[in-house]
């Protein structure tokens, strides 16, 4: 009989290694080798012609017994469980996830369900899950499920900056509203007195001062970084990014905790539509303006948010994530899902409702578009 948890302890994780550089691929044998001779690549046919098929062959030519099977794009149960199968008939003795948010989130279940490490190589910047000790499931049809819990963190997170400076400019972009997401409701959890977003722990010291520097490197690189990122350099501001949207945001959501943005987030896919046409990261930037708006953020504060996230075009108002044509009724099931008592609402200070909810979503609109409107006249 498991006795119910009264007293929570503070606890930190972290990966065991993340390793960040210019053509990492072409050395990834020296970082993947120590945790397996049978790597399994799981990666989507897009991600193999960029990354996979290269770091494959390096892996195959350090005479490592590789093999590789297709993600199908979803993060669901449904998949996990077909990779545990097939990883098992393959005899891997550890994975290799390569890609986006969804390909890590899905290579480390795997890899958790198969019992052996996992090593994560991201393609994108776009989100922080590499690092973390979860993941975020969803349907098959793409609606949120559930997070998955693990007992331990990735063994090895490698980001290659040549890689991430030619992705999309917009997979950055979103890393960075995803990653805005950290410190915002890092202060919140901490404001609250909140637990970690696995709600088995209190947050640590570290986890709130990774999550302000994660905010600090977005404002003084943020920008500059999406102009290398576009010309496809791997400056040293996209490679600061890289840290920031990575390792410093995923240790700062993780150790820090989740709040309303997150929930907000998850929010949204009791709707269809168009808002499923924008990334997570997308999603979370919005989300950002409403938790500052419902917490109650002072006016100047409120506009240095607004500031930095039109200069990076990062979505603030409904219609930048297509829900100006969206229902009340809409609106309020979104509100209503991100008030689920499973959803890291409960980490704000106070008790909020689904009506607080819905009308910071309003009112989080109203003052993007009014300040949007003023800058657009100086």
């Amino acid at each position: 009989m498991t006795t119910p948890q009264t007293q929570f302890d503070q606890v930190y994780t972290s990966p065991n290694q993340y390793v960040q550089g210019r053509d990492l691929i072409d050395r990834a044998d020296r970082y993947v080798s120590p945790f397996g001779s049978v790597p399994y690549i799981i990666c989507d046919e897009t991600v193999w012609k960029i990354a996979g098929e290269k770091l494959f062959n390096t892996l195959k030519d350090a005479d490592m017994d590789v093999s590789r099977a297709e993600f199908r794009g979803e993060a669901s149960i449904q998949e996990i469980e077909r990779l545990v199968a097939d990883a098992k008939e393959k005899k891997a003795d550890v994975v290799v996830a390569v890609g986006g948010g969804k390909a890590s989130d899905t290579g480390r279940a795997v890899a958790s369900l198969s019992k052996i490490p996992v090593a994560v190589f991201p393609t994108a910047v776009s989100a922080d899950a590499p690092t973390a000790r979860a993941s975020v499931l969803y349907t098959e049809d793409g609606a949120f499920d559930q997070y998955m819990f693990y007992p331990k963190n990735p063994e090895i997170v490698c980001v290659d900056t040549r890689i991430i400076a030619g992705a999309p400019v917009r997979t950055t972009r979103s890393g960075i509203g995803d990653a805005l997401a950290t410190a915002i409701e890092a202060r919140a959890v901490h404001a609250a007195g909140a637990n970690r977003m696995d709600d088995t722990a209190r947050p640590t010291i570290a986890g709130m001062v990774l999550a302000e520097a994660c905010e600090k490197v977005l404002f003084d690189y943020g920008e500059q970084a999406l102009a290398d990122n576009k010309a496809g350099i791997p400056s040293v501001a996209l490679a600061n990014i890289c840290e920031a949207n990575t390792l410093l945001s995923g240790l700062g959501f993780e150790n820090g905790g989740l709040a309303a943005a997150h929930a907000i987030h998850n929010g949204f896919t009791a709707l269809e539509g168009d808002i499923h046409h924008c990334t997570h990261g997308e999603k979370v930037s919005f989300a950002c303006v409403v938790q500052l708006v419902l917490q109650g953020t002072p006016q100047k504060e409120l506009e240095k948010y607004l500031d930095f996230m039109e200069r990076l075009e990062l979505p603030t108002t409904m219609a930048d994530i297509h829900l100006d044509k969206v229902s009340d009724e809409d609106l309020m099931k979104v509100a209503v899902a991100s008030c689920d008592p499973s959803e890291t609402m409960k980490q704000m200070q106070g008790t909020i409702t689904p009506d607080d909810v819905f009308e910071a979503i309003k009112a989080a609109d109203v003052a993007a578009r009014t300040f949007r409107a003023q800058r657009d006249k100086q």
